[in-house]
């Protein structure tokens, strides 16, 4: 085999002007919810009380922010264009304490270098707004309009001039989510200010300004956030932290629902988040997180907002320090809200441990019915249900070669179901195994039926709900919903997913939707449509203190038989079952001959 041939050495030479704008911008803007999130912090620095984005095609085609700030002086127009040209610090520093948002100064012009952007601005001393065209980074043209004081911003063809950036981007439901996701950023880091949002000439979402910071979290994250919620505030590592957190039963699937703020600016900081995480370790499970907001009032020489190009990140000084000292309050919070609310029995405490059907005081442990299943393996075929004479009576020996039989004891706390195996006794978790039929049946694209409400159930979506329902329709169908809308933010469910019997609630919508907003599941390593699948199932599967039947659960076990011995777990990794043989319990309880 010949080797290749070498290639031939490239001199070093300088980039173009306009190649060193492009590349700069993509440090900058990486699609239309960076556009948003500079042009916000622009407005939000002039002081602005209102802002309004609108978007054509989740912004691909066109981003329009506009507010009613102090406006840009037509003089200072093409200043505001140009790359290191910024009101925000002096020409000679210093850098080291910023307490403006928009600290780069450079956004306008790494947008204008790969859009085509018009922006035109009225001062409040002013009759008319002045603007100007921009095509590729160049000005093209000066006009005149009529307009309230404030400045607007427009964006269009974004990537227009870099294809193979724009080829990258997802399609504009998904990155009308984004766009959501952004805005809903900055109404937390600064709820006084108004904020909407419209889509093809649509309002799909408005956050009206309040001095009240649970106010501002219940809009973002919805109306049961106000009342499962505690507040957080306190001194801390030189500085201050204010907020509001959800209690332990409003945790989410991921870390995308705590909103953080470091002197109005919303940022992303994992030791911040991880601290928080922390002081709920004893509370939540190890795949839930916390959901709120939380402000840190700082020092400006103590932050670095120079680390990111886009400002998402921030360097704090002393971090480690202010991160326990987070967790610490926190914690403390917490420890105190459950003390005002009272000890109170959780949904699995209230949950029956008797088994299905039995009258209260029915022992733990009711004999049932046998279950054929395998030793090792997948589990095989569900026997059908005996007659009551064998269900009561002590199962036969199974006949030389017959696989060997469960047979279903009872429940605990309506989660964990107990069986009794020929070798010994074996667990399931009625979630995970109806999880992962639901999975499989999601994943080979098969529509779950759907069983139409007599009353249908309002709930009431956040802007991102909203916005990853209309970027889901097809997925949310498919797994059974039907939900219309029945105004600017309810929304009625007409239908839900039912299989074999069971049906889901309503309000799973809501809970599938914020995940879905996420890409789906993130503990499934596979494609959109495997971590699609697994979030639907998810919420379509019996869940931890629904009260279930023998019957029902061996329904589920059956659906599970032909799956192979390495899908024996959930879509996120939990096992279905667990076998504990007798020769592990007799070591356990140090029984003779063990």
């Amino acid at each position: 085999m010949n080797d290749p041939a070498p290639l031939p050495r490239r001199p070093i030479r300088r980039l173009t002007p306009e190649t060193v704008e492009r590349i700069a911008a993509g440090e900058v803007v990486e699609r239309p919810a960076s556009v948003v999130k500079e042009l916000l912090e622009n407005s939000l620095d002039a002081r602005a009380t209102v802002v309004s984005v609108r978007l054509e095609e989740g912004g691909l085609d066109r981003v329009e922010v506009a507010d009613d700030g102090e406006g840009i002086p037509a003089e200072e127009l093409e200043l505001a264009v140009e790359r290191h040209a910024t009101s925000k610090i002096a020409p000679d520093g210093p850098v080291e304490r910023i307490v403006s948002l928009g600290f780069r100064g450079e956004a306008l012009a790494a947008i204008a270098s790969v859009s085509r952007l018009r922006l035109f601005s009225r001062p409040p001393d002013r009759d008319v707004a002045e603007g100007l065209s921009v095509v590729g980074g160049a000005v093209v043209g000066r006009f005149t309009v009529p307009r309230a004081p404030g400045t607007t911003v427009e964006v269009e063809d974004l990537f227009f001039n870099t294809p193979a950036r724009r080829k990258f981007l997802r399609g504009s439901p998904a990155e009308l989510v984004e766009v959501m996701r952004t805005v809903e950023r900055a109404y937390l880091a600064s709820p006084t200010v108004t904020f909407r949002v419209t889509s093809q000439d649509q309002e799909v979402a408005n956050y009206p300004t309040t001095s009240e910071l649970p106010d501002a979290a219940t809009r973002v994250l919805g109306p049961e956030f106000l009342r499962g919620s505690f507040p957080v505030t306190g001194e801390i590592a030189g500085g201050r932290v204010f907020g509001v957190l959800g209690r332990p039963p409003l945790a989410a699937a991921s870390s995308q629902s705590l909103y953080l703020a470091v002197n109005g600016r919303p940022v992303t900081s994992r030791p911040i988040q991880q601290a928080v995480r922390a002081a709920f370790s004893d509370s939540l499970p190890r795949a839930r997180f916390p959901v709120g907001v939380l402000h840190l009032d700082l020092p400006p020489d103590r932050i670095d907002v120079n680390v990111h190009p886009t400002k998402r990140e921030v360097r704090i000084a002393r971090e480690r320090e202010l991160a326990e000292s987070v967790r610490v309050l926190v914690r403390e919070s917490l420890i105190a809200s459950a003390a005002v609310l009272g000890p109170s029995a959780g949904p699995r405490a209230a949950a029956t441990r008797a088994f299905e059907g039995a009258p209260p005081g029915v022992p733990f442990v009711t004999p049932t019915f046998p279950v054929e299943a395998p030793s090792r393996g997948p589990v095989a075929a569900a026997q059908r249900r005996l007659d009551a004479e064998e269900s009561a009576s002590v199962p036969e020996p199974s006949p030389p070669g017959a696989r060997p039989r469960w047979r279903l004891l009872g429940c605990v706390q309506a989660l964990y179901w107990v069986a009794e195996s020929e070798d010994g006794i074996v667990l399931i978790d009625q979630h995970a195994a109806s999880e992962r039929m639901l999975y499989e049946a999601l994943r080979q694209e098969r529509p779950l039926a759907r069983q139409t409400l007599v009353d249908p159930v309002t709930l009431r979506l956040t802007g991102v709900e909203r916005s990853t329902l209309r970027a889901h329709e097809a997925e949310v169908a498919r797994a059974g919903f039907e939900v219309e809308a029945f105004g600017p933010e309810d929304y009625r469910v007409r239908a839900v997913p039912t299989f074999r019997g069971r049906t889901v609630r309503a309000e799973a919508v809501a809970e599938m939707l914020d995940e879905l907003a996420g890409g789906g599941r993130p503990t499934v390593p596979d494609g959109l449509l495997e971590r699609t699948a697994a979030t639907l199932a998810c919420h379509a599967a019996i869940r931890a203190g629904d009260v279930v039947t023998a019957e029902e659960l061996s329904r589920v076990l059956d659906s599970l038989a032909d799956l192979s011995e390495a899908a024996m777990t959930c879509p996120h990794g939990r096992p279905i079952w667990l076998s504990l043989t007798r020769s592990r319990l007799d070591r356990w309880f140090l029984r003779s001959g063990a």
